[in-house]
């Protein structure tokens, strides 16, 4: 019959590690330490992007350029609507054009901007997708001019669209292509888009440049 173990034996340390007793049962308290004297100060700072990393939350959510694309597409296309169809019955083409394209400038600043900042997760996200990016109050006027380059553009591109259609199924029938908001604000949306993707490639060259610059002061140093 098997000998019962002592107690003492039972939770004697591992031989041959050289601790003692004392050491094996000696209690750890830095991280207790940690833990009681932290403060506001003392604690790292967490981004939004590490809390969801470690959250236990496993949600479909919809990357961020995709709602951005999208919130500039309604926009576009509801300003079409509103006020192309809207006022193209009481207001001359020049007068049209023109508070057209200050009203596709003027909410592109007041509600698209500003919803792309709202819905944002991680700072500094929309910028990206923005080409007047300051929440100034002259950024309105910028984006006003802007929404007047984006039109003309537009414009330019249906002419292009009607000639190629007048050519291919003649010209009567291409006569019949005109505008609605789906299309326009497809193609307002992919005008917006190359102008800000130009300013985001050069923005780019300059931060390359610039920490190049820094990297080659560093090595001579």
């Amino acid at each position: 019959m098997a000998k019962k173990k002592n107690k003492k034996d039972a939770v004697r340390p591992p031989e041959g590690q050289g601790k003692s007793t004392a050491d094996y049962y000696k209690l750890k308290t830095d991280a207790v330490d940690r833990l009681v004297n932290a403060s506001a100060e003392t604690a790292p700072e967490v981004t939004e992007k590490d809390i969801r990393k470690v959250s236990g939350k496993r949600k479909f959510n919809i990357p961020f350029p995709i709602k951005a694309l999208f919130i500039k597409f309604w926009f576009a296309g509801a300003v079409c609507f509103f006020f192309y169809f809207g006022l193209g019955g009481y207001l001359q083409v020049a007068d049209l054009l023109f508070v057209f394209g200050a009203a596709l400038g003027a909410v592109k600043n007041l509600l698209e901007n500003n919803m792309l900042r709202f819905i944002e997760r991680d700072e500094g996200e929309s910028k990206r997708f923005m080409l007047v990016e300051t929440k100034k109050f002259w950024g309105l006027f910028l984006d006003v001019l802007y929404g007047f380059v984006i039109l003309g553009v537009v414009m330019y591109i249906y002419s292009l669209i009607t000639v190629v259609l007048a050519a291919t199924i003649g010209s009567e029938k291409a006569a019949g292509f005109g505008v609605e908001p789906l299309l326009f604000g497809f193609v307002a949306t992919v005008v917006d888009m190359a102008f800000v993707s130009v300013k985001n490639l050069i923005r780019k060259i300059i931060s390359d440049a610039k920490k190049s610059v820094l990297t080659q002061t560093d090595r001579k140093q």
